[in-house]
């Protein structure tokens, strides 16, 4: 159990997907340009295997905006998204109807 203090520290943000892409040499991996408003955040994520780069572009996603940056492949990753399942099936925690890129998730 955390506190509610330690939840405030976390800086969840809806995104827009404005580019996607394969990371090379990787199957599971996809390199993410995001749009959170008043910045752009890249982002490496795991979920090449169940989603095609394409059809992500113009998604809203939720992401933990405060992480600190991890090199992933090579790749500086700013962030990270939010899903729930496992490795055989993701679902992209996503807003119910679009808001702007950058809104605050409580």
């Amino acid at each position: 159990m955390i506190n509610y203090q330690d939840f405030e520290k976390l800086d969840l943000r809806v995104g827009n997907i404005i580019k996607a892409e394969r990371v090379e040499n990787s199957k599971k991996l996809l390199r993410l340009e995001v749009d959170l408003g008043k910045e752009k955040r890249q982002i490496v994520a795991g979920i090449g295997e169940q989603y095609e780069p394409e059809k992500l572009i113009g998604q809203q996603i939720v992401i933990l905006a405060n992480l600190e940056t991890k090199v992933i492949f090579g790749l500086e990753s700013q962030g990270m998204l939010l899903a729930a399942g496992n490795e055989e099936n993701i679902a992209l925690l996503q807003p119910d109807k679009k808001v702007p890129s950058g809104t605050k998730v409580y």
